[in-house]
């Protein structure tokens, strides 16, 4: 079974920072797959933070936009969320995901998740 992990979640004031790192299989990262990140809050619905495509490109949550990078080292094989100026509001557990129909919320892998806390 694929696995792909997150690290770097924690407790952070706000207007912290914070890097989620993701770990995976080799091809994740170089053949072609979509990956992003994912957030859930309690008592909320799950919903897509950052999406990195193919070709480079990223798109972003609005209410993240300008504080929130998404990048992919293919030769570490390791995807990052640059997260800062954290709000209490990013306050979730934060997935990794790739492949399958990610941008329509529907990847074919998923990491187990990692805290984020923001305090005001």
């Amino acid at each position: 079974q694929v696995q792909v992990v997150e690290s770097g979640g924690g407790s952070v004031q706000a207007g912290g920072s914070l890097r989620l790192s993701c770990t995976g299989p080799e091809y994740l990262y170089r053949r072609g797959y979509l990956m992003g990140w994912f957030r859930q809050a309690p008592g909320k619905a799950r919903e897509g933070v950052a999406v990195i495509y193919t070709d480079g490109r990223t798109s972003y949550l609005d209410s993240v936009e300008g504080r929130f990078t998404i990048s992919k080292d293919t030769t570490e094989n390791i995807l990052y969320l640059q997260m800062n100026s954290l709000k209490p509001e990013d306050t979730a557990t934060y997935y990794c995901a790739a492949g399958g129909r990610l941008a329509y919320g529907e990847p074919s892998y998923w990491g187990q998740g990692t805290q984020v806390t923001v305090s005001s």
